[in-house]
């Protein structure tokens, strides 16, 4: 068996290599989160709340560090300051409503019926957490998961796999018992193993279409249930009555904002023909203004993305739509840190169409086309000329017509005058490639529990 390795994206050195467990050791670590569910499960849900927050709590003292490792992990720089105020967010959030949420539903208390329907936790909660916003990604799941009486294994992501480390720590040191909640380096055939042997009742993965088949294909026949979030194309529409300067500096930053690496970032952008031309050169514009650099340097608005592999997915799909008839409209000597690997300068691409891999698969960097459009039924056709389905932002300043076009979207999220963003009280969820299954809200907790119905009956 060979380490794992973390290849840092800001200098291509070795940042953390971490021996993978082995199968048997893996099937304890399993056994162990097994075992301890039921004494978890049975704490009563205040304090399994206050655990959780206290493991946050003791993460939100590691600020310094966790900002410094993510810099070091997937280039992203250290001026945005991590993910602390997701992360807080969401479990404030979490734990308020869970008391309302996992409460009984009451049907009938008579004198002579009790009926109610309980939820009652799955049982090991199994988390594959993604690099791109590694701490988010892993609380989205994590704080339900625990507070519903769950016991929780995750593996991280080997470009991020210090962050699982670092919530582990936390979380221990914030009380949770280490059965309860366990870290782990796993390779992919000792991760399939033990989904396809029930290792695990909930398994939840956010990665690409491949990765998510991959996790299908191990459960198949186990009736695990799987959350996949399989990345997105997510369009953006500026209507003819948008706000102009706000719908440029929104979607650019949602285009071009963790390097694109979102996955719910701004792809591809449409504008009605009468704003087109004025979006296309304040985008420019926008765009020109970005620092490309150094994480670590104070004025590096850009990083390098996380992986050269990465980087050269996206420079293959702007140079094929280039030679396809694109037009690029920034001069990449204007960023020349970009050093043909990691650090990759931005991109805006004109006389794109849906026959350019640009505008159909995934980018996950910093590039995004711009078509014009006539009317909101060519805007329609083309935002759900997709095989994803995340986020989709419409631009308007009618909000009855943002409802009704948000209806024919084929989206898990409809934006108005937003984009990029995940609100905690609405469920994160997406279609078609993107994925099934939801986190956050209140139907984040129905993923990590059961309905149990009780009929009692007095005689």
């Amino acid at each position: 068996m060979k380490p794992i390795q973390l290849i840092s994206p800001v200098d291509g050195s070795v940042y953390a290599e971490r021996m993978p467990l082995s199968l048997d050791a893996a099937k304890a670590a399993a056994a162990r989160a097994k075992a301890a569910q039921k004494a978890w499960a049975a704490r009563p849900l205040a304090e399994r709340i206050a655990l959780v927050r206290a493991g946050v709590e003791k993460l939100n003292a590691m600020k310094d560090v966790v900002v410094e490792e993510i810099a070091w992990q997937m280039g992203r720089p250290t001026r945005f300051g991590g993910e602390f105020g997701g992360v807080n967010a969401r479990t404030e959030y979490m734990s308020e409503i869970a008391a309302d949420t996992l409460a009984p539903q009451m049907v009938e208390d008579s004198d002579k019926f009790r009926r109610y329907i309980a939820r009652d936790a799955l049982g090991v909660v199994f988390i594959v957490a993604p690099w791109n916003y590694p701490y988010l990604t892993t609380i989205n799941t994590l704080v339900p998961a625990l507070i519903a009486g769950n016991t929780v294994i995750l593996k991280h992501a080997s470009q991020t796999m210090l962050v699982g480390e670092r919530i582990a720590e936390a979380f221990h040191a914030g009380g949770i018992p280490a059965d309860v909640f366990q870290n782990v380096v796993l390779d992919h055939a000792t991760t399939e193993h033990l989904i396809a042997n029930r290792a695990f009742n909930f398994v939840n993965f956010t990665g690409s279409v491949g990765g998510g088949q991959a996790m299908e294909r191990a459960a198949a026949g186990t009736f695990t249930p799987l959350g996949l979030e399989l990345g997105g194309k997510d369009p953006g529409y500026v209507r003819a009555d948008a706000n102009l300067d706000a719908a440029v500096d929104t979607l650019m930053d949602g285009a071009m904002y963790n390097a694109g690496q979102c996955c719910c970032g701004i792809e591809r952008i449409y504008v009605h023909e009468s704003l087109y031309d004025a979006f296309v050169e304040k985008a420019v514009a926008w765009v020109k203004t970005l620092k490309l650099g150094n994480p670590f340097d104070a004025d590096s608005t850009l990083g390098p993305m996380a992986n050269k592999r990465f980087a050269a997915v996206v420079r293959s799909q702007i140079a094929e739509a280039i030679a396809q008839g694109a037009k690029a409209l920034i001069d990449p000597a204007l960023f020349p840190a970009d050093d043909g690997g990691a650090y990759l300068a931005p991109q805006i691409l004109v006389n794109v169409d849906h026959s350019m891999r640009v505008m159909m698969e995934e980018s996950f960097g910093p590039v995004v086309g711009i078509m014009k459009v006539k009317d909101d039924s060519e805007a329609l056709k083309l935002m759900n000329d997709s095989p994803y389905g995340l986020t989709a932002s419409v631009w308007t300043e009618d909000y009855e017509t943002a409802e009704a076009f948000g209806q024919q979207i084929e989206t898990g999220t409809v934006f108005m005058n937003r984009a990029d963003y995940l609100d905690p009280a609405l469920c994160w969820t997406g279609c078609k490639d993107t994925g099934r299954g939801g986190s956050l809200s209140y139907l984040g907790f129905h993923s990590v529990t059961r309905p149990k119905s009780y009929h009692l009956k007095k005689v």
